[in-house]
């Protein structure tokens, strides 16, 4: 039996954030009744049309989910809803700043009545300050966290390639409302649980932050090298493919001297002795491992480094993921339906002992709603958007 059998989950959720927290919910077992406005649903579903005509994003967020159509301003619809919030473990709401209130579906309404409830709240800048009302999509936040300012060339600052803010939000909402469980099972009480877009990429950014603040200049945008650790980038292997390597320590600088580029005199020269002064002299430590590199394929150059014990990879594709050799070797790709047809999904990061992880269909708009109306009352003839 899944961890969290057993557990139901009603989510008021759109976008990334919050369908992200649920869906790792539901690879865990809970059952998660996703509530979608009548006639549009989830705006993500419209995002893009490449997974079989259905949204790339969707497809991967909403695995494992019931849909179940609800105008929550009807008030039979709105009944169906205070059933299966009745009936739930968790809410989790991401809707317009202040809704949630105005619908009497925010925490300090719905666990008056019942205290053992977890109650997650998910917003763009959290609920109190000059920003409370202000529209946030993850590139916003990217950009007020300093994200963007931080990602890029010298000349062009540039987004993260996926939607790291959301992501984050997704990542800590999930393990707060699994901290909050915890807590009723050890404790008896719910909790209210509330996570803010610019808090959990605030926290991912606060290295740069103090590395600006106390370091007394400004972030500087290195491309795909690390701004504060040398060599630590992309590097030209014979063959023209590119192959990344990390030095992480002295340790590792002096093995890579002495195994890859066969120049040990590099080990003791001051202008690379240690981490800040290759940083400072990395404009002349590439062309050393390109040289080194010239002769050498990137297959050959990836063996040399492995077998040195210095960190590396590939520069791969994303489409490349799926075919990856070692994720296939791992089996960690398994069959999922989507309304359009059966994608390959990942499965989920966190691998229990014992317990083999199902993961569940991507659910059409409104594919529950007979089974949940009459599960929890209120059948309607007819929905209309």
């Amino acid at each position: 039996m899944l961890p969290l059998a057993g557990i139901t989950v009603v989510s008021l959720e759109q976008a990334v954030a919050a369908p992200f927290a649920t869906r790792q919910l539901a690879d865990l077992g809970a059952r998660v009744i996703k509530v979608e406005r009548p006639g549009a649903g989830d705006f993500a579903r419209d995002y893009d049309r490449t997974v079989h005509g259905d949204s790339s994003y969707f497809v991967w967020l909403n695995r494992g989910k019931e849909s179940i159509e609800l105008d929550i301003k009807d008030p039979g619809d709105r009944q169906v809803l205070d059933a299966i919030v009745g009936a739930a473990d968790v809410v989790v709401q991401n809707l317009a700043p202040g809704a949630a209130a105005r619908l009497g579906l925010d925490a300090a309404t719905l666990r008056a009545s019942r205290p053992e409830l977890v109650h997650c709240s998910i917003s763009g800048y959290g609920p109190q300050g000059p920003y409370r009302a202000k529209k946030a999509y993850d590139l916003l936040v990217q950009c007020e966290t300093g994200l963007v300012m931080a990602t890029g060339t010298p000349e062009a600052p540039s987004k993260a390639g996926v939607s790291v803010a959301d992501i984050a939000t997704g990542m800590y909402a999930y393990s707060g409302i699994l901290t909050a469980l915890l807590q009723r099972a050890t404790q008896g009480a719910g909790a209210t649980v509330e996570v803010a877009m610019i808090d959990a990429l605030g926290e991912w950014m606060v290295q740069p932050a103090y590395h600006a603040a106390y370091g007394g200049s400004e972030t500087r945008r290195t491309t795909a090298k690390h701004p504060s650790i040398s060599p630590y980038g992309p590097y030209q292997a014979g063959d023209g493919n590119r192959v990344f390597v990390g030095v992480q320590n002295d340790r590792e600088w002096a093995r890579l001297c002495h195994e890859v580029l066969g120049r040990p005199d590099l080990v003791d020269d001051p202008r690379f002795a240690h981490n800040p002064e290759r940083v400072v002299n990395d404009d002349l430590i590439g062309p050393l491992i390109e040289s080194a590199f010239a002769t050498l394929d990137a297959d050959r150059a990836v063996e040399l480094l492995d077998r040195a014990g210095i960190a590396c990879a590939r520069l791969r594709r994303p489409v490349e993921l799926l075919t990856h050799p070692q994720l296939v070797a791992r089996d960690r790709w398994r069959e999922v339906r989507t309304p359009g047809g059966v994608v390959q999904a990942m499965l989920p990061p966190v691998t229990i002992a014992g317990q083999e992880q199902v993961m569940g269909d991507v659910p059409r708009l409104g594919e529950h709603n007979e089974s949940l109306r009459a599960e929890f009352g209120g059948a309607r003839e007819e929905v209309t958007a």
